[in-house]
């Protein structure tokens, strides 16, 4: 079948273009191929399926990692502060009677969206029992909230995070974003999947405080009243025997100041609870969150683990970091320890932030570098753990090289992962904290045991 006279005539000028470089050297500068890596296009190999395609992604994405920086250890505990939250897991994982391991994660906007949150709490429920989803927020008080598993509606409320409230009292709750509603105000708190048997509600009591209904599955549960001689935080447990999926609050009298809802299962298992703010930097743990008020919420969910898990957007701020950071840090240190000091803390570096170099490429912002050292040297002084997720990641460009990755990994702002990118670096801190659970269990086997023969591994 003869080729049409259209067609032939553009295959002919194409091939002109790729051939014209290589044979005339006023041409050279256009060359639209290198005609010596033909031979590796036609020896392709289809690529087979993967044990763990997030490893070989970190391949793909960085293969300049020498094996020995690779090997570097990304989680440092040297006062073995997770000690504690490891004993906990170890209770959880023998199925002992309500044996829940509690983790809250504090950190800024991927958290707010559940990213990388939302992966760890994954892989912890499906090794160690799922307790259900954990505290979630009244209403959305960005429209990228969210709770992986959950959908939040609400309206009428006055919503008001810690670092941007108008009214700068410091009873923001567990999540440092508060609700205040009056008649009309309502929410609804939907889970995927069944298995939740209660839920507890966060307000706060205060003089002159109104009432509102609950109900799930559309049947009324109670009607609490918020009103009090003082200002105190206060929770109530709500039970629900057959189980449910939707909470609601509605019917609203007065005025009332709501917190979140947090869904609990009746098993051994673990809480993942997700405490992201949108811009949030550590002073929202060091100032804008009451001490005593913050204290008293700690207290009350009794958290086996904290993640401290801030630096982003203090991150191009040089001055800032080199000044203030640090002290900061310190502060909401020592505020976590005061109110919980049974519970481990583990200090979580920034991801990469990146930004656009005079030449064109994609660095990591200068200061970065030096507010995880800053990060790692408080962790070691004040004997939390540290997992340092810049490095883990792959270091100095990583968002530049998960910008031009495909499909892309990072927005493009250089900030904000993709859902694909988070879920590396939630693998990659679920895999340390494994890891280290592990030495723990070794450990305890040594000692009930003694040291395993020769060439004999012990879980």
């Amino acid at each position: 079948m003869a080729i049409p006279k259209k067609a032939a005539l553009t295959l002919a000028t194409l091939a002109a273009m790729m051939t014209a470089p290589d044979l005339l050297p006023a041409f050279k500068d256009y060359r639209m191929l290198d005609w010596t890596t033909v031979p590796n296009v036609l020896d392709f190999q289809v690529r087979t399926r993967s044990e763990d395609p997030v490893a070989d992604e970190q391949v793909r994405l960085r293969p300049d990692t020498t094996p020995e920086k690779a090997d570097a250890p990304k989680l440092i505990d040297t006062k073995g502060d997770l000690q504690r939250f490891y004993a906990a897991l170890h209770s959880t994982e023998r199925r002992d009677e309500g044996a829940v391991t509690r983790i809250l994660h504090y950190g800024d906007s991927p958290t707010t969206a559940d990213l990388i949150t939302a992966d760890v709490r994954a892989l912890f429920q499906k090794e160690f029992g799922d307790a259900g989803h954990g505290f979630v927020l009244v209403a959305k008080p960005w429209a990228w909230y969210g709770h992986r598993g959950v959908t939040v509606k609400g309206s009428g409320w006055k919503i008001e995070p810690a670092n941007t409230a108008e009214l700068r009292d410091g009873q923001y709750g567990l999540g440092a974003v508060s609700f205040r509603g009056g008649p009309g105000a309502s929410s609804k708190i939907t889970a995927s999947d069944a298995g939740h048997t209660k839920f507890e509600v966060a307000w706060l009591s205060q003089p002159e405080g109104g009432s509102f209904m609950v109900s799930a599955d559309g049947q009324t549960v109670g009607t609490i009243d918020t009103m009090a001689p003082e200002v105190t935080p206060s929770f109530q447990t709500i039970t629900v025997p057959g189980g449910f999926k939707e909470v609601a609050i509605g019917q609203v009298t007065g005025k009332v100041r709501l917190y979140g809802v947090r869904l609990l299962k009746d098993t051994p298992g673990v809480e993942y609870d997700s405490m992201g703010v949108n811009g949030a930097a550590i002073t929202i743990l060091a100032r804008n969150v009451g001490e005593e008020h913050w204290a008293e919420q700690l207290r009350h969910v009794k958290p086996h683990l904290v993640v401290i898990n801030y630096g982003t957007n203090e991150s191009v701020y040089a001055k800032y970091v080199d000044t203030a950071f640090e002290l900061e840090l310190v502060r909401a240190v020592k505020r976590v320890r005061k109110a919980v000091p049974e519970a481990s803390i583990l200090i979580m570096s920034p991801m990469d932030r990146g930004q656009r170099m005079p030449t064109g490429e994609i660095g990591t912002v200068p200061p970065l570098s030096r507010l995880v050292a800053l990060e790692q040297r408080v962790a070691a002084e004040y004997g939390c753990a540290f997992f340092n997720t810049f490095e883990a990641m792959g270091g100095p460009g990583t968002m530049g090289r998960w910008y031009t990755a495909e499909p892309r990994m990072v927005g493009a702002d250089l900030i904000h992962p993709m859902p694909s990118g988070a879920k590396i670096v939630g693998n990659l801190l679920y895999k340390s904290l494994q890891d280290g659970y592990r030495r723990y269990k070794l450990a305890l086997a040594k000692e009930k045991f003694g040291p395993p023969p020769a060439g004999e591994t012990r879980p």
